[in-house]
């Protein structure tokens, strides 16, 4: 169930995505919060350098790691623009993150791809649940999955 503070939050995950492509790069954004509703941390992605790593959420995942101790990262919830890939999804189960809460999911962002004749990304779009069995996870939220969607077409060129 998404509640109003998520809102909140996923609406900052798609100010991070606008960000990113004002910055020349793909839009997405990312947000850690701790248990007790504090953000430790927010990142959006950086792949335009070169390196395809460089995703927000593997960036939060590996700061939770270096900041947090196991039990402070079972509670915290990361709040993201775009579903999590397999990499980020495999970082999260890895590191002991909680909840995921994200606003487009990955079968979203295939279609729009799809729709505007973006090449398929080198790396398979899975849910993820079949990444990190047993994670909790909500998402997508229609009306920021509209944003997020729009955030893509102007990255690619379409009206």
């Amino acid at each position: 169930m998404i509640t109003e503070s998520d809102r909140k939050h996923l609406d900052r995950c798609v100010e991070l995505a606008a960000e990113a492509l004002e910055a020349g790069d793909e839009p997405f954004g990312s947000v850690l919060v701790a248990a007790d509703g504090t953000v430790l941390a927010e990142d959006h992605n950086r792949v335009a350098g070169g390196d395809r790593t460089r995703h927000p959420e593997f960036e939060l995942a590996r700061w939770a790691a270096a900041n947090l101790s196991p039990e402070e990262r079972a509670g915290t919830t990361v709040y993201t623009s775009g579903e999590h890939c397999p990499m980020c999804a495999a970082a999260h189960g890895w590191v002991g993150l909680g909840r995921i809460v994200y606003a487009s999911s990955s079968a979203q962002l295939s279609a729009w791809l799809a729709e505007l004749g973006a090449p398929s990304p080198p790396v398979r779009p899975l849910p993820i649940s079949e990444i990190v069995p047993g994670a909790d996870v909500d998402g997508p939220v229609a009306e920021l999955a509209d944003r997020v969607r729009a955030l893509h077409r102007k990255r690619l060129g379409a009206r």
